[in-house]
């Protein structure tokens, strides 16, 4: 017994004090692991602040933006769910790499060789990732969709599958809601196109069927007269920011032809412009003597 005391206390003699370093690195990278992923994840926190005041966060500054000022405070909520995305995804990829290396590097304080723990882990990824191949597709193009700023919370876009208000936008489905209501629910991945209703400025299109014979001239000044009256009149003015334009003839049926009055607006308020234009244009025409069918006459 007192043998066995004697060779314990020799052998904790000879390694203890290397199990006591190696302990003491084990928690030195424990430490340096947690200290670095939280001061990681506050410059992250502060990059993504400032939409609260209204100001653009800092991890958007050196992207590309195309909020609409017209979405108005949407602008900000936008803005912010943007940030805070792209945030998730830099603070997800920081403790994955930030443990990971904490990781390797205690096992190899432990004497292990990391180098088949490294290849096994290479090939379980590859295999996870060909499994779940759609998931990283929707990730990635809603990534890039993020970093690209296609469209935002309060965009009118058409993605193929549905078209309506973007309600959220997150990186793996976006949420939109059409005219009718329904919510639809699209993956990122499976969007092929984006056509954005809500960037840089709108048109809205009037197409006005008239009857063979009229004197195209004289409906070129009446529609022009009225247009331009309705858009200088509030609050048409305040979602028009050019001139209207009378394009002439658009097409030409069996049953008549057809002008069409252009107008640039605001994003988002070409729809309200074509509705307003729409009521006052017809009875203009028709009050002048122009019919909107050759079976009635025309002036």
């Amino acid at each position: 017994m007192q043998q066995q005391s004697v060779e314990a206390l020799t052998w904790f003699e000879t390694n203890g004090p290397k199990i006591l370093e190696g302990a003491i690195r084990i928690a030195l990278i424990v430490l340096i692991a947690l200290v670095l992923r939280a001061v990681l994840r506050k410059i992250i926190d502060g990059l993504t602040s400032g939409s609260r005041e209204g100001k653009k966060p800092g991890l958007l500054k050196p992207l590309r933006e195309r909020a609409p000022q017209a979405l108005g405070t949407l602008v900000s909520e936008r803005r912010e769910q943007r940030a805070k995305t792209i945030g998730s995804v830099l603070k997800s990829i920081v403790t994955i790499l930030v443990f990971g290396i904490a990781f390797i590097q205690i096992l190899t304080e432990l004497g292990m060789n990391v180098a088949p723990i490294l290849t096994s882990a290479g090939i379980l990824g590859v295999a996870i990732g060909f499994g779940a191949q759609n998931l990283v597709k929707d990730f990635l193009s809603g990534m890039f969709m993020m970093l690209e700023d296609q469209y935002g919370v309060g965009d009118v876009v058409d993605l193929g599958p549905a078209i309506g208000t973007v309600e959220a936008v997150a990186l793996r489905t976006t949420t939109i809601r059409d005219t009718n209501g329904t919510v639809w629910y699209v993956r990122n991945g499976e969007i092929l196109r984006v056509g954005n209703s809500s960037q840089g400025f709108a048109v809205a299109v009037v197409d006005l069927p008239l009857g063979y014979g009229a004197n195209l001239a004289e409906v070129s000044q009446v529609l022009e007269r009225v247009a331009r009256t309705v858009t200088d009149k509030e609050p048409l003015s305040n979602d028009v920011t050019a001139k209207p334009e009378v394009l002439g003839v658009e097409k030409v049926t069996p049953e008549g032809i057809t002008m069409r009055v252009t107008v640039k607006t605001r994003p988002g308020r070409q729809w309200a412009v074509q509705r307003a234009l729409r009521a006052q244009l017809m009875p203009a025409l028709e009050e002048a003597g122009f019919r909107p069918t050759a079976s009635n006459g025309s002036k």
